[in-house]
């Protein structure tokens, strides 16, 4: 690469900068003040592109050139107040639950998003008209540069100026900076809380839709984007620090840079060995993230975090099931082991019931860390794929018998685990939730991009069981492995690691202080999580036949997540009525209806709203106020019943 394509190269890095900025700083924002994990920030991202679009092409006919910038405009302010309604319809009722379960709410919200812009504006790529007055290029030592890049340039200082200029210069901007120090005491001083969270929202909401209404003339608009946006912009608030606009400028900056810079470099030869670092661009924000946690663990700008109590609501002590509980559990299993047998009358019944089997162990595996761990992890995937894979290599590749493959499969994770568990549990929070995505996206890109090994993108086919062990067999090694797991994994909170655990989950220096080994406590618990991950893995593949990267992508966690937290995040059996409910309805509405992303997801919305600490939390209060009204003791009703704040 010349100094010519150095210096280009350079300028499209800072224009990059400039548009990830505009996300990253609404969505920091946004979670500085509100505390919500905003999944559906992307979608906003995605919004202000399709509505750009279409307000350009209408207004640009009607008006002239003055069209383009005022659809623009009109598109940002469209978005922030379409956020004002969500903030106001959805995210106001659930501000008393658990912040990871408002998590649950936002990715409903993206996917009823995503299929509303699939139906208004179609499946097809939308490619906006070119900016008036920007059309043309600049030549720099000898190369063509956009000048609407220039224009791209300014925009993100210009942003952060203004920005930076309301947060410090006017009252409004007093009182945010306050909420995100002590919402509580700012509520206690007479603030109303409910209007400075919508206004925080919409500008957030704001910021992200200008960001994608900027874009128009370079990229084109298209349904993947609300996804892939989050993603970079969760990274960027990272590293550059939570809550910080500064920190997220820079780390914007840092990280197009680089991803520019790897575009110039192409590949290059470093002692002897070819290195592609154009491949590394899609893993290199994570790369960057998990470097920059590791050494500085609150990201750049960012301020440590003070060591605090778990903040979800105090659960009751675990207690053994009763023999009315145990016996329901073996008529379910009873019933599970006779399906097969009724394949005559429902052929389909058991290989759902099968997927169903294996998607609850890994629901079980990432609630372990989760619930009883207190560890939140957005990248469990990787574990589920690295089982899944070494099933694969191990039997095809290096032509292991199937029953030593299938056996050795949950090492391959559990070793994974290993080496990133012990970098993940020095953190805490939404840095470590972010560094698992770091390490997941990592693994991913290795399988992506190791063709010789893992077939890249067309993944690995034909890895079936021997004939012994296939059909009703191998459902009844799902069911009798599966239901081991689960039962060992309750087992093991009730031994004396887990019970460490929970102690280090609910009070870390208490738990030091009677001598329990946190860190290591924690790095025991990944591990095992990741071995029963990668046991649902080697399951999968063996019932599928075939396994793709796109088992263990951000999505396959997002949907680990929404299982654990649908069903309860504080309740043993949360994770198993969260994935059985989760994967039938799935099942079912994919085969209902064209859009069922948007049904799916209003189901979701619908679920949230109905059980705020997920369904089976749910019953499980239920019961105890059932319990308590016939013991003749003062009755509480459940939450579900009480008026939210």
């Amino acid at each position: 690469m010349d100094f010519s394509a150095f210096c280009a190269q350079l300028l499209n890095g800072l224009a990059e900068a400039s548009s990830l900025f505009l996300v990253a700083s609404g969505l920091s924002l946004i979670f500085g003040v509100t505390r919500i994990v905003n999944f559906a920030h992307g979608s906003f991202y995605m919004l202000g592109l399709y509505i750009a679009y279409s307000l350009v092409e209408h207004l640009m006919g009607a008006m002239g050139a003055s069209g383009f910038w005022l659809g623009l405009a009109l598109a940002a302010i469209t978005v922030g107040l379409f956020g004002a309604l969500v903030e106001i319809i959805l995210l106001r009722r659930i501000y008393k639950a658990p912040e990871l379960f408002q998590l649950l709410a936002t990715f409903a919200l993206v996917l009823v998003i995503n299929d509303a812009v699939s139906w208004y504006w179609g499946a097809e790529e939308l490619l906006g008209r070119r900016a008036p007055g920007l059309t043309g290029a600049v030549k720099i030592f000898g190369r063509q540069f956009p000048t609407y890049n220039f224009f791209l340039i300014a925009i993100g200082p210009i942003v952060l100026g203004l920005v930076w200029l309301l947060l410090v210069r006017t009252r409004w901007g007093v009182l945010v900076r306050a909420a995100t120090q002590d919402r509580e005491m700012l509520g206690a001083l007479g603030v109303n809380q409910a209007w400075l969270f919508t206004s925080v929202f919409a500008l957030g909401a704001m910021l992200a839709g200008l960001g994608g209404a900027v874009q128009l003339p370079r990229e084109p608009a298209s349904l993947a984007l609300d996804l892939r946006t989050i993603g970079e912009a969760f990274v960027i608030v990272v590293v550059g620090g939570m809550g910080s606009l500064p920190g997220a400028y820079v780390a914007a900056l840092l990280i197009a840079e680089i991803k520019a810079l790897c575009i110039g470099l192409s590949s290059a030869t470093l002692f002897g060995i070819t290195v592609s670092f154009s491949k590394l661009t899609l893993v290199i924000e994570f790369l960057v993230m998990a470097v920059v946690l590791v050494v500085r663990p609150w990201g750049l700008m960012g301020r440590p975090q003070a060591t605090s109590r778990n903040s979800a609501p105090v659960e009751a002590p675990l207690r053994p099931g009763s023999t009315l509980f145990k016996g329901l559990i073996a008529v379910l299993l009873l019933m599970l082991a006779v399906l097969p047998l009724l394949s005559t009358w429902l052929p389909y019944a058991s290989v759902l019931a099968q997927d169903v089997l294996i998607t609850v162990l890994f629901a079980v595996s990432l609630h372990f860390i989760m619930g009883p761990g207190g560890m939140h992890s957005f990248g469990h995937a990787a574990y589920f794929g690295l089982g899944a894979y070494g099933a694969a290599v191990l039997f095809k590749v290096l032509t292991m018998p199937m029953p030593l493959a299938f056996a050795l499969a949950p090492l391959v994770a559990g070793l994974g685990a290993l080496v990133f568990g012990w970098f993940c549990v020095r953190l805490s929070g939404v840095y470590l939730a972010m560094l698992t995505l770091a390490f997941s996206q990592i693994v991913w890109s290795v399988v992506f991009q190791w063709e010789d090994v893992t077939g890249g993108s067309n993944g690995i086919i034909g890895i079936w069981p021997p004939g012994w062990l296939d059909g009703k067999s191998y459902y009844y090694l799902t069911l009798v492995l599966v239901a081991a797991s689960v039962l060992l994994v309750r087992r093991i909170l009730f031994a004396p690691f887990g019970y460490s655990l929970r102690a280090a989950r609910d009070s870390a220096l208490r738990a030091d202080a009677i001598g329990i080994d946190v860190k290591r406590v924690q790095w025991l618990a990944f591990v095992v999580a990741g071995l029963f991950a990668g046991l649902a893995g080697t399951l999968y593949i063996f019932s599928k036949g075939s396994i793709s990267p796109d088992a263990m992508a951000v999505g396959k966690s997002v949907d680990g997540l929404v299982m654990v937290l649908l069903g309860g995040i504080q309740n043993l059996l949360g994770p198993v009525v969260g994935a059985s409910v989760f994967s039938v309805l799935q099942d079912y509405i994919m085969r209902a209806t064209d859009y069922w992303r948007a049904v799916f997801g209003g189901v979701i919305l619908l679920l949230v709203l109905v059980f705020p600490q997920g369904i089976a939390g749910f019953f499980q209060q239920v019961g105890q106020w059932w319990r308590t009204s016939r013991s003749g003791a003062p009755l509480k009703a459940p939450r579900i019943l009480e008026k939210q704040a």
